[in-house]
């Protein structure tokens, strides 16, 4: 089992971006129990003033799906120049969310809440290079993920079903029942896209016994789930709400529906909510879910009965995301000499281990400009994942000789760009805590002081967690 201080730096690195300076003595000092109670519980940990401000500033992350749509888009009956001046601004939208992520992610004592916002918004991806994805991601995130990151799956998975953003991402918005009086113009026919990826990537999982029949029964289910659109037509139905939402009913697929068994009735948009309900209370859904955050953190191969633990956990408390994280950092497996310092970083969580380390926490729009830039260099740019599976959270898919001579690069930049911090190794070493081994701090004494903290960020040993 892992002993001692070793604790301390395994709590910081697998329930935050890294520690920061002073992040260790704090820890130590309360205790590793009441840093995880805490971290679970990130209401009470008020943030700083200066992340608050600075976060007041993005004006378009207070609005709502449809205030950003009526703002920032214009029909095709507007000239080209009003066109090209919507477009600029949703670039500008996306811009303010990827500083708004990372300013959180850098400076935010809720580390345990921004470790789960990226989990989740990675299990329920979507892709902001595709059209008016790039304008609801901002609010996707902030309406859909992060109020339900901690909380129950099942709201979770109506947040991100609802929201535009993935509707428009999976093509959900245009799912009609070919049949339907509504079936004209783009909307013919069924689109399975989000249905086969509802069952396969958010609740069951490739393994979850579903069917083609399921499938394609599930998106007859989730005909007319639509959203907002210049001149809604009359004839929708629930919408649009806050979210974006539409529902409309001259496209739905009428009749009974068979899914996984059960049958659920023609009802409109109660049928999706019932499907949602029985997705999400599956056993299948449980397991999945429980494999992946074993998974993101224990081990790229999580223990068997870690897995079992925490979706019997999952199952028994309805979904409790709370509750299972408890679970999973109470269990044995956690805490397993076998498993420190085995997670290799994704660029993402290495990036901002960096800037943790070095205490650049509250930097300014062109450092995070750079910083994004650094994790588009490593492969791994914001919010661009082009596959609705996510980035990949295990080492092989990061672990090559070109990325670590990219990752060193970014070291040694890192010192040089930000002078101003003077990072010093002695104080690196006691921020990164028990992580080096003797030949790495053999190696870092030997070498000149000017290099040691820039050996230190590009060590082996930085590059897991």
């Amino acid at each position: 089992m892992i002993v001692n201080s070793a604790r301390t730096t395994h709590v910081l690195n697998r329930l935050s971006f890294g520690p920061r300076p002073g992040d260790r003595q704090q820890v130590e000092r309360t205790g590793v129990d009441a840093y995880i109670q805490a971290q679970l519980d990130p209401a009470n940990l008020p943030e700083p003033t200066a992340l608050s401000a600075r976060l007041e500033e993005f004006s378009n992350l207070k609005l709502s799906a449809v205030e950003l749509f009526e703002r920032h888009t214009a029909p095709k009956t507007e000239s080209s120049e009003a066109r090209k001046n919507a477009r600029l601004q949703r670039v500008h939208v996306l811009q303010e969310a990827e500083q708004a992520r990372l300013l959180r992610a850098l400076d935010s004592p809720r580390q345990l809440q921004e470790v789960m916002v990226d989990f989740w918004f990675n299990h329920f991806n979507v892709f902001a290079g595709k059209g008016l994805t790039m304008l609801w991601t901002g609010a996707y995130e902030q309406t859909a993920i992060r109020p339900h990151a901690l909380g129950k799956f099942r709201d979770l998975l109506g947040a991100t079903a609802k929201h535009p953003a993935m509707s428009f991402y999976l093509d959900n918005w245009r799912n009609t029942d070919p049949n339907s009086p509504g079936a004209q113009g783009r909307f013919k026919g069924l689109n399975e896209n989000y249905a086969r990826e509802l069952m396969e990537l958010h609740t069951l999982g490739v393994d979850g016994g579903y069917t083609q029949a399921d499938v394609e029964n599930l998106a007859r289910i989730l005909t007319g789930w639509s959203l907002v659109r210049h001149q809604q037509p009359s004839s929708d139905e629930n919408g649009p709400d806050e979210s974006g939402f539409v529902f409309a009913r001259a496209r739905h697929a009428p009749g009974d529906k068979v899914l996984l068994g059960e049958t659920i009735p023609g009802g409109g948009i109660d049928e999706g909510e019932t499907a949602l309900d029985l997705l999400a209370q599956h056993s299948a859904t449980a397991r999945h879910i429980g494999y992946k955050l074993a998974q993101y953190f224990v081990a790229d191969t999580p223990p068997e009965g870690l897995i079992n633990q925490l979706a019997d956990r999952f199952s028994a408390t309805d979904g409790d995301i709370r509750a299972v994280l408890e679970a999973l950092f109470e269990s044995d497996e956690f805490w397993q000499q076998a498993h420190y310092q085995r997670k290799f970083k994704t660029p993402y969580q290495y990036l901002l281990s960096m800037a943790r380390a070095v205490g650049l926490t509250d930097l300014s729009e062109e450092r995070l400009k750079r910083l994004k830039g650094a994790m588009n260099h490593l492969g791994m740019p914001l919010y661009r994942c082009r596959t609705p599976d996510g980035y990949a959270q295990v080492e092989a898919a990061w672990l090559s000789p070109d990325a670590m001579v990219r990752r060193v690069s970014f070291a040694i930049a890192t010192v040089n760009q930000h002078k101003a911090a003077k990072p010093e190794a002695e104080a690196l070493l006691e921020t990164l805590g028990e992580q080096f081994s003797a030949e790495t701090l053999a190696a870092i004494e030997e070498a000149p002081r000017s290099l040691r903290p820039a050996l230190i960020l590009g060590s082996p040993e930085m590059m897991y967690r």
